[in-house]
């Protein structure tokens, strides 16, 4: 099976660039309400997962033994952009559990800004492991693992009491068996497993509603996407697409993006998981593609105040270098179809 053509990127009045990919829309129950392309194919998730890996986090107890509110929260689902905001808040994390960033696993990354590149150099630094933009989910790691009182030593491997927990939740949350022959090692060092974009729709499905997740964790769901929603700048950064569209849609969407083209979404009103792949891998195409899924299941029409800002996000414009306009980033006519028979 080929995966149809989700979005277009043009040029002028000629479509220059062509992304695949699949699509799946669920509800806690496992209803289909859109399915495009492979969505039975195993993809590893990435990042796109973060907001159910920190589901331990709140339910060890962690989050209220060691005083973490929302920007914590929020950083602990975050692919941050290493600014200072980010790298203090995963400070104050580490320190409540009594540790430091050196008990960090997750490797050295240069923030994601110039200007934040250029703070470090000016300082005579270079990239460290809290600038890491997983470092906010690695210290909810390790203030889990002192919550249940196992040893923070080495909790990136899969069989380290703290990482087991993280996977059971996945599997629990999802549906879908997290097999060791379907592991693969996150960019991170976490262990991320391939399991169906289907599985993984209907799991942000539960995420978003606390269907079939029991009350404790129904209850650390909803913190965790609060949190998102109260401080959108920790779950990306400045001018991020994660934290554009929660600015902009607040509890109404939490949104994640996941690296190689991933990207998930909750809908709690609605009561959908979203979880869509690029077969290229490229992140302008995610996120045009997810941008597309939300507006077109929140209906928001033009007589929608958001509706300028939405279209930014969904059809975002190709510029020069002297920032003339030449060109979008589209959805295809044939996605856009779909997307409407399913909001009927």
């Amino acid at each position: 099976m080929t995966n149809p053509v989700l979005v277009e990127v043009t040029r002028a009045n000629v479509v220059e660039s062509r992304h695949r990919g699949a699509v799946a829309v669920v509800d806690a129950a496992g209803g289909v309400l859109l399915a495009l392309g492979e969505v039975d194919r195993p993809i590893f998730p990435r990042s796109a997962i973060k907001g159910l890996q920190a589901l331990p986090l709140v339910e060890s107890g962690a989050a209220d033994r060691f005083g973490l509110g929302d920007r914590e929260l929020a950083l602990a689902q975050a692919s941050h952009h290493g600014e200072a905001m980010h790298v203090a808040t995963a400070r104050r994390m580490l320190a409540a559990a009594g540790l430091h960033e050196g008990c960090l696993e997750c490797g050295p990354q240069w923030p994601k800004r110039m200007r934040d590149q250029a703070v470090l150099q000016r300082m005579g630094g270079g990239p460290t492991r809290i600038h890491n933009n997983c470092s906010g989910k690695h210290a909810g790691f390790l203030c889990a693992a002192v919550a249940f009182g196992h040893d923070p030593a080495g909790y990136v491997k899969p069989d380290h009491p703290t990482m087991r927990e993280v996977v059971a939740a996945m599997a629990a949350v999802t549906g879908a068996p997290h097999l060791e022959a379907a592991r693969g090692v996150d960019g991170c060092s976490i262990p991320t497993f391939a399991i169906p974009l289907k599985d993984l729709a209907r799991g942000f499905a539960r995420f978003a509603t606390g269907e079939g997740l029991g009350p404790e964790r129904a209850r650390a769901a909803r913190r965790l996407r609060a949190a998102a929603a109260a401080a959108p700048e920790m779950v990306a950064g400045t001018g991020g697409h994660c934290t554009l569209v929660m600015e902009l849609l607040g509890a109404a969407a939490f949104v994640k993006v996941g690296a190689e083209g991933v990207y998930t979404a909750a809908l709690p009103d609605l009561g959908l998981g979203v979880a869509l792949k690029i077969d290229d891998g490229a992140s302008r195409a995610a996120e045009t593609a997810v941008g597309a899924v939300l507006e077109s299941l929140l209906g928001i029409g033009e007589a929608d105040p958001r509706h300028e800002r939405m279209m930014a996000l969904v059809r975002p414009k190709v510029t020069s270098r002297n920032g003339e306009v030449v060109g979008e980033t589209r959805p295809s006519a044939d996605f856009s179809a779909a997307l409407r028979a399913a909001g009927r």
